[in-house]
């Protein structure tokens, strides 16, 4: 299911056969060395899509989503949707092949448009490590403020409308 477009992307359901460009790029340094938690094997992987294939766009659950190139439908990253107290928390991981060709701007600027359209209400949250400074970079680009460093948490916190009525 396409839950959004973009010029150049969609951000769709993910696939069976997403299993294997996950297993590519969240094997490779330089995709997974900023994140925890990322299941790296295959058989754990293809669990995970099983898991995740059925998630839909809402704020009622967790979600999952593959960014997909347009054209023809590869799985170029994924995207991690947490509700939760009025705070979506944005996760985000890009295969190496298509860093720093806007992509990740691209989806991440019409996902949360999207969703902060639908829930003006809620606050919106990322967190990075304070190494990563090409996320701090998209994340200041999409309009996210530096919040600081949480101890709680480990990493730089980043929030956009947060406090706002």
């Amino acid at each position: 299911m396409v839950f959004l477009e973009t010029e150049r992307l969609k951000l769709r359901s993910l696939e069976e056969k997403d299993a294997e460009i996950m297993f590519g790029y969240r094997g490779d340094p330089r995709c997974n060395k900023f994140q925890r938690g990322l299941t790296t094997d295959l058989a754990g992987i293809k669990d995970l899509v099983n898991r995740r294939k059925n998630d839909i766009v809402s704020l009622d659950n967790p979600f999952m989503a593959a960014a997909a190139l347009k054209e023809s439908g590869e799985m170029i990253g994924e995207i991690v949707v947490i509700p939760k107290d009025m705070t979506i928390t944005l996760g985000y991981t890009f295969s190496y092949k298509y860093h720093r060709m806007g992509y990740a701007f691209e989806v991440l600027s019409a996902l949360t448009d999207m969703l902060h359209g639908a829930y003006p209400e809620w606050n919106f949250i990322c967190y990075t490590e304070p190494e990563n400074t090409a996320s701090i970079m998209l994340l200041k680009k999409l309009g996210y403020t530096d919040m600081g460093y949480s101890e709680e948490n480990s990493s730089r916190v980043f929030g956009k409308w947060v406090g706002t009525d």
